[in-house]
């Protein structure tokens, strides 16, 4: 499994917490997601068929976009 943490300057409520966590939670593969409000950071461990790109292009199309 491989495990990121990405800033996500959009991040600013529970509610973000919330999308962020059960979406991602539903793609295969993802094992695990902890959003963190206070510091604007998710943390997600992941392992095939998913894959960091398809992980990123997902937080964009919800309107959470990780940093550069």
């Amino acid at each position: 499994m491989q495990t990121k943490t990405v800033s996500i300057p959009s991040i600013s409520c529970e509610h973000c917490r919330h999308t962020i966590e059960r979406e991602l939670a539903e793609l295969d593969g993802v094992g695990r997601v902890v959003v963190d409000v206070p510091s604007r950071t998710a943390t997600v461990t992941w392992e095939e068929p998913a894959t960091w790109p398809i992980l990123e292009e997902t937080l964009a199309e919800l309107g959470y976009a990780p940093a550069a």
